[in-house]
Parts: C-alpha cells; sequence; structure tokens
C-alpha cells in the first residue's frame, strides 16, 4: 500500500480548536474565564454545526513541512473550465489507466512467484542434497524470494514519505517523470537478471518497480480536481486502479502458461518498458502541466466573483459618466459569466451547501473528528491515539505481506496437497485485485456512515475470522480466509488513512500518517524471519504464527476500540455537562445580579448587566 488513502477525500477540514481538552481532561487545566468558555463553547458547536471554527486544507504529502496555518493563494494551478470537457475526460482516462498497469504490481507477487520457481530464480542456493531430492523450491531459495517481495513492498511504503514531500514541492509532473525512470529501469534490471545468469538484478529490479509504482500513484490523486462536482468518484476509480494493478502479473502468468513457457520473464519485462514510455509520452502530451486548481482555490474565486464592488476601480473617477457606466456593465458581465462558469464547474450555491452538510455528517458520525487537529506532530505522536494505530497497522501489514507471500506453501501444508494449494493461490490471484474493485464502493459508504469506534470494531472482528480460518485445515477455509481477507486489506488501509484524518487532521498528515506507514514497513522487514522462524523452528506449520500474529492484533485491536469508545463518550459527556452549565448562572454572576438589582428601580429593565438565554449573540455559542 501506500501513503495515499483509499476512498477518503484528498481534502477537508481541519478544527481551529482541538478537542484534546474533552478527549484529555487532564491535559489542559480548566479555566473559569466566562469568555474562554464561550469561546470554547462555540469551538465546540462547530463539531456539528459548521461553524467557521473550522478551516478547509488539502491534504499535505511533505513529511518535512512544519505544519502551519494553511494559506490559500488564488495564483497558481490551472482553472479546470479553461480546458476542454473531453480533453479532462481524456487525462482522467490516461492517469486511471497509469495507476492500472503501474501503481501497485509488486503486489501482485503470488502470481508472479510459480513462474520465478519455474525458472529456477535463486536456485542456485540450494543445497547437494536438497538438489538430490528435486524438492521443487529449497529453504534458502523460498527466504530469498519471499525477502525479493517484501523488500518491495517496504519500498512502496517507506518511499511515499520523499515521494510525498517532492509531490508537494515540485508538483505531479516531476513524479510522473520520475516514476517512469524507474519503472524503465526496474524493467531493464529484471530483464538483465534473466538473460544473464551470473546478473542477480531481481531484488534490486523489484525494488525499483516498486519505486516507480509510488511515484505514479501519488499524484494521480490530483487529477479529480479536473471535475470537482465528481472528484470522490474519481478517487475511488484512482484507488481500484492500484488495487487492480496487482493483475498484471495474474495476466503474465496466464499468458506464460497458455504459450507453454515460452514467453519469457525477460521478454515480459522487456515489452513492459512500453508502460513508462506511454506514459511519458502522456504526461507531454495529454496530461495537465501544472496542478488544476483545488477546492478551496476555486471557493476563493467563487467569493470574488459573487462580489459586484469588483466592478468598481479607482480609475473610474477619471472617466465620463456615461463611460464608466459602459466599462462597470462590461465588468460585471464578464464577473457573471465567470461566475456561471465557477457554478457549473464546482456546483451552484445550493449544490454546495448540500456538499457542506455531508460533510458536517460524516464528522458527527465519525465521533472523533477534531481529536488531536492543530497540536503539534510531536504531540499527536506520543498519545495513545498514534501508538495504538501504529501497533495494530505493523502487525496487519505484517501478517497482510507474509500471506500474500506465502499462501502456496501455507495451504500446501495445512492442506497436505500440491495441487488444493495451487487452487487455492490461484482464486487468491483473482480475488486479490477483483476484491479492492468491488469494495471500494461500500467502503465510502461504511466511513462516512459509521462511527469510527464501530469501523474499528469491524476490523477487529474481521481480522479476528481471519485468524481462526488461517489455522483451520480445510478447503473451505482457505477460500473463506481468502475472500475475507481481499476485503479486509481495502478496508484496513482506508479506515485507517479516515482514522488519521479525522483524528490527526490534515495539516499534519504527511508527516503523522506516514511515519505509521513508513515504521510499519521497515518492520515489515522482519517477515523474512518469521518465514525462517515457520519453515525451520515449526516444520513449515504456519499456524502458531498466524495464531500468534492474530491473538497480538486481538489484543491491541481491542485495546483501541475501548480507548476510542471511552474518549469519545467521555466527550459526549462533557459537551452535554458544558450545554448545561452555560445556562447556570454562576455564583459571582447571581451575587452581581442581586447587587445590581437593588440599585434598579422597578420599572427600569431587570436584565441589564445579566445573562438573558433567549437574546443570545451568536459568539455566545
Amino acid at each position: 500500500m501506500s501513503l495515499i488513502q483509499h476512498v477518503h477525500p484528498f481534502e477537508g477540514q481541519d478544527r481551529n480548536e482541538a478537542l484534546v481538552d474533552l478527549f484529555n481532561p487532564l491535559e489542559r487545566q480548566v479555566s473559569h474565564d466566562y469568555d474562554r468558555v464561550s469561546e470554547r463553547r462555540l469551538s465546540f458547536d462547530s463539531q456539528f454545526h459548521g461553524s467557521q471554527k473550522s478551516m478547509r486544507r488539502t491534504i499535505s504529502y511533505d513529511a518535512l513541512k512544519q505544519p502551519g496555518d494553511t494559506v490559500v493563494v488564488e495564483d497558481g494551478g490551472l482553472t479546470p473550465y479553461r480546458v476542454s470537457t473531453p480533453k479532462r475526460i481524456a487525462q482522467i482516462t490516461v492517469t486511471v489507466l497509469a495507476c492500472w498497469f503501474a501503481s501497485g504490481i509488486v503486489f501482485g507477487f503470488a502470481a508472479l512467484k510459480p513462474i520465478l520457481i519455474k525458472e529456477g530464480v535463486f536456485r542456485e542456493l540450494c543445497t547437494p542434497d536438497e538438489l538430490a531430492e528435486g524438492v521443487e523450491v529449497c529453504f534458502d531459495q523460498d527466504l530469498r524470494l519471499n525477502f525479493f517481495f517484501s523488500l518491495a513492498s517496504t519500498t512502496a511504503n517507506v518511499s511515499a514519505l520523499p515521494i510525498g514531500t517532492m509531490l508537494d514541492r515540485y508538483g505531479p509532473r516531476v513524479c510522473y517523470l520520475c516514476g517512469c525512470l524507474f519503472l524503465a529501469v526496474g524493467s531493464i534490471l529484471m530483464t538483465l537478471a534473466f538473460r544473464i545468469a551470473e546478473f542477480d538484478g531481481y531484488t534490486v529490479g523489484h525494488f525499483f518497480l516498486a519505486l516507480g509504482g509510488t511515484s505514479i500513484f501519488l499524484p494521480s490523486f490530483q487529477i479529480a480536481n479536473a471535475f470537482p462536482k465528481y472528484s470522490g468518484s474519481i478517487v475511488a476509480l484512482v484507488t481500484g486502479a492500484f488495487d487492480a494493478s496487482a493483475a498484471v502479473f495474474l495476466f503474465y502468468r496466464l499468458a506464460y502458461e497458455s504459450s507453454g513457457g515460452t514467453f519469457k520473464p525477460q521478454d515480459f519485462f522487456l515489452s513492459y518498458l512500453a508502460v513508462p514510455i506511454l506514459i511519458v509520452a502522456a504526461q507531454l502530451t495529454i496530461l495537465p502541466s501544472e496542478s488544476y486548481k483545488t477546492p478551496p482555490q476555486l471557493e476563493m474565486k467563487i467569493q470574488r466573483a459573487e462580489d459586484p464592488m469588483r466592478d468598481v476601480h479607482d480609475s473610474d473617477d477619471e472617466l465620463p459618466d456615461d463611460e464608466v457606466w459602459r466599462r462597470r456593465k462590461q465588468r460585471s458581465a464578464r464577473r457573471r459569466r465567470r461566475l456561471n462558469r465557477l457554478d457549473k464547474l464546482y456546483g451552484d450555491p445550493e449544490t454546495r451547501k448540500k456538499r457542506e452538510e455531508e460533510e458536517e455528517h460524516r464528522q458527527e458520525a465519525s465521533g472523533v473528528w477534531g481529536a488531536l487537529h492543530n497540536k503539534s506532530a510531536t504531540e499527536q505522536m506520543t498519545s495513545p491515539w498514534f501508538v495504538l494505530i501504529t501497533l495494530l497497522t505493523v502487525l496487519q501489514m505484517v501478517r497482510m505481506n507474509y500471506f500474500i507471500a506465502t499462501i502456496r506453501e501455507q495451504y500446501d501444508y495445512m492442506l497436505d496437497s500440491t495441487a488444493l494449494a495451487v487452487r487455492i493461490n490461484s482464486f487468491f490471484d483473482i480475488a486479490l485485485p477483483l476484491g479492492g474493485v468491488l469494495s471500494t464502493p461500500f467502503l465510502g459508504l461504511m466511513l462516512d456512515n459509521i462511527s469510527t469506534p464501530g469501523v474499528l470494531l469491524i476490523l477487529v472482528a474481521i481480522i479476528t475470522v481471519i485468524g481462526i480460518m488461517g489455522s483451520l485445515p480445510f478447503l473451505w477455509a482457505g477460500y473463506v480466509n481468502v475472500l475475507l481477507f481481499v476485503f479486509l486489506r481495502p478496508l484496513y488501509y482506508s479506515a485507517m488513512s479516515d482514522y488519521a484524518a479525522k483524528v490527526f487532521g490534515f495539516a499534519t498528515f504527511g508527516r503523522v500518517y506516514g511515519t505509521i506507514i513508513c515504521f510499519s514497513g521497515l518492520v515489515n522487514l522482519s517477515q523474512t524471519g518469521i518465514d525462517a522462524l515457520t519453515k525451520s523452528t515449526f516444520g513449515g506449520n504456519p499456524i502458531p504464527v498466524n495464531a500468534s500474529l492474530a491473538g497480538a492484533a486481538f489484543v491491541i485491536g481491542v485495546t483501541l476500540v475501548t480507548f476510542v469508545s471511552v474518549q469519545v463518550r467521555s466527550w459526549r459527556r462533557k459537551m452535554e455537562q458544558e450545554a448545561a452549565d452555560e445556562y447556570a448562572p454562576s455564583y459571582a454572576e447571581t451575587e452581581a445580579d442581586s447587587v445590581l438589582d437593588s440599585l434598579l428601580e422597578e420599572d427600569e429593565d431587570r436584565h441589564y448587566g445579566s445573562f438573558r438565554p433567549n437574546n443570545r449573540t451568536p459568539w455566545d455559542g
């Protein structure tokens, strides 16, 4: 997987004041100042009533940038209506195809591995005794092949940090061109490795394919701004293309088998060079030379276009009255035409209002939105919110990548049948890309309508069931395990990125969520040790490792669900108490009111200087 989240929009709102005082009441002293309480109350109301105590931001992937207040600059970027609709549709089509053929091909390793074994990759690592026995794959060979994948999966995650920084600073074109260079280098190294027996370029070549995939995937999301009203659907297409890219090696395996093994890997990787070449050609011709304007930039343009005072210029004072009227009329006509085009592009006021209401609904449904917004990245990454989700992600990434790399060996042992293991492996090769594509729409509905504690509970339940199914030596359990796995994989990464955006905010997303994925990717290198432990200590039996990882994930998952649920309930009680206290005058206020009452005549307004609930001003909450 990559740094970018699945399904969740790549721009949204951050709170201007975090709710950490409610989620963690001991971290901030209680203030008795009335103005401070009113200010905080207004911030709390923005959680559900969309007050202006929130700020719209675009996700930053720059892991090095200090998260300050984002200043939206209208200049810069391409306004979508300046590009014809057919061309923008073509740009989206090309981007989705680029992701489909390049962004995540390394995750189709389960389909490629049988070909590598048949071609004798790393066969020289086998001992004479193993060669004499005629084993299909020997111990050291299998470890090296699995490391072949674990290094690539680690690269896909860890590289998101530097590539995200490059994207923020230099734009998508540079990322695309670098990605094509990496893909080309990877393809050439893989081709040479298969052609030259003495050249071991397999692992390094796969490394560059993973690096190139991330460089293509990250900037692809910005094409969603070509049609802002349909950005959610475009994001879903891009994420679906990422999942579908795992089928590239599946298609090659089918071609390899249908050709009787004559379509050699070196021929496949040499022909794959056409992919980066075509992407470069598209980048220099069809794809935009700069990013499209973001939604916050379009909102600024709409605000300016709605302002009639922009029809008035200081230079008008020097012109005759009839000329002034004519020029202002021309300016007004141009402004209205611009506003009409922006309304068609981004939505009319009613559509924008509905979109804001839907965003408020998502925030309210989550129950955790704004928990640590506008806290420093250091404060966020030392909180239980970060520690628990990181531990769970570490375990899940190791489990998922270990399963992808060793599915055939696992079921070969548990079912005691190579033929049945091949059937499970073949089913998995098809289900993995297909499951990611088909589940994307349902994931969006789930994340938008179920609270974050509820989503985490569903995750823990599926993780537990997968742990049980992965320990049962039955064919039907293998199929159930695969079906649950291909649904869990996109759900987990979608839920985690959604969690990060809602809890930590968009301003620090690149640093906080990037750190989670980077650290998890590095720990994923331990997969080789786990694989060696399974083959040596347990004699190839995967059940002890699967059960141990599932048990650890269950304990951490339950702890995370409990912590988040307790914090949400505590926050809601504080909200209710805050609302109740607002209508109850303090002792000092009651005493002051009695003194004022004694100085007033009976016919004077006895509410002077006191709190009147039925006539509150907006800033009083």
